[in-house]
């Protein structure tokens, strides 16, 4: 059962995927949550975190804090992407250990599973190949992040959770016209198109590659399931050392068929032009999330659905994203 009285601390309550677990957990009565910003505590500080979790005594920790970017943003902040996701999680993950913080979930990302895993990508595929060379740093630290929870539960008894979602979309998502994911990037390229009457949008590579996109909503209601999920359930589901969990819809898409539904959302009425001549990445990237089913979660957003939200919150929001 869960404890409503809970003291929760969400790491990286303004981001995405943190701003929507907490609006999770009050939806559901959740009285006790604790937030900080940055400039209130660095993450990056172990002394400060270290401080901050011994003050505070909590109950849980969900462990959202991380930064994200596209594949620009990989390869252009490589060094940035693996030290500071690396010392976040340490940080965080130590501290709670050392304050008796028993139960922990954290949020990795499905880059962590090889390039050419068997598609749908279950979670034995970890560490069985080559990781995708873009984001191969990022993927690294989050395959520490799931260690460290693996290691702190062997050695101490801890409960230290960790779920792997697919690509993620939804209020609250980075529109930066460079650093931007595909979604939000196709978002805001097919308003800019509407908006300057433009007759032809243009997308890098040839559509064919298969993605599957999960809504952030969706998200925060399978981050704060497993997190409640007993312990003994929990453990029966979880084979020796394989701590984490797949999190998504088990549904893909082509990137034509996204670009597609962007384009009837956002009311664009062009022709789609897709250049062959720019890369197209991994054939298809797809999670197997048998796992999460059976402990009782499936996702209940349609993309159609998730991608019209998102766009409304694009339009209320849309002032911050012209600089």
């Amino acid at each position: 059962m869960a404890n409503l009285e809970a003291k929760i601390f969400v790491a990286g309550h303004r981001g995405m995927v943190g701003s929507a677990i907490v609006r999770r957990l009050k939806s559901l009565g959740y009285s006790n949550i604790v937030t900080r910003t940055r400039s209130e505590l660095e993450l990056l500080n172990q002394k400060a975190v270290q401080d901050f979790f011994q003050s505070k005594k909590f109950d849980e920790v969900y462990l959202a804090a991380a930064k994200v970017g596209g594949i620009h943003a990989n390869n252009t902040y490589p060094a940035e992407f693996i030290y500071e996701n690396m010392m976040i999680e340490a940080n965080i993950i130590h501290a709670a250990h050392q304050n008796e913080v028993q139960k922990l979930l954290f949020l990795g990302s499905s880059c962590i599973y090889p390039k050419f895993a068997p598609q749908p990508m279950n979670e034995n595929a970890l560490l069985t190949g080559q990781l995708e060379a873009t984001n191969e740093p990022y993927a690294i630290a989050k395959i520490a992040g799931i260690k460290l929870c693996e290691s702190y539960n062997r050695q101490y008894d801890r409960d230290y959770r960790s779920v792997m979602p697919t690509n993620l979309y939804g209020p609250g998502d980075n529109f930066h016209p460079e650093n931007s994911h595909v979604i939000p990037a196709l978002l805001r390229r097919f308003h800019e198109a509407v908006n300057s009457r433009v007759k032809e949008v243009v997308i890098w590579g040839s559509g064919k590659p298969m993605r599957e996109f999960l809504h952030v909503d969706d998200m925060a209601a399978a981050s704060v399931h497993v997190m409640n999920l007993d312990k003994s359930i929990y453990d029966t589901h979880t084979e020796p050392m394989l701590s984490h969990i797949n999190v998504g819809t088990g549904v893909d898409c082509t990137i034509r068929e996204l670009a597609e539904t962007v384009a009837k959302v956002t009311g664009f009425q062009g022709e789609l032009k897709f250049d062959a001549s720019k890369p197209d990445g991994t054939p298809r990237k797809l999670l197997d999330v048998s796992r999460l089913a059976s402990l009782g979660w499936n996702a209940s957003i349609s993309l159609e659905e998730g991608l019209a939200q998102t766009y409304r919150w694009f339009l209320e929001h849309q002032e911050i994203f012209r600089k």
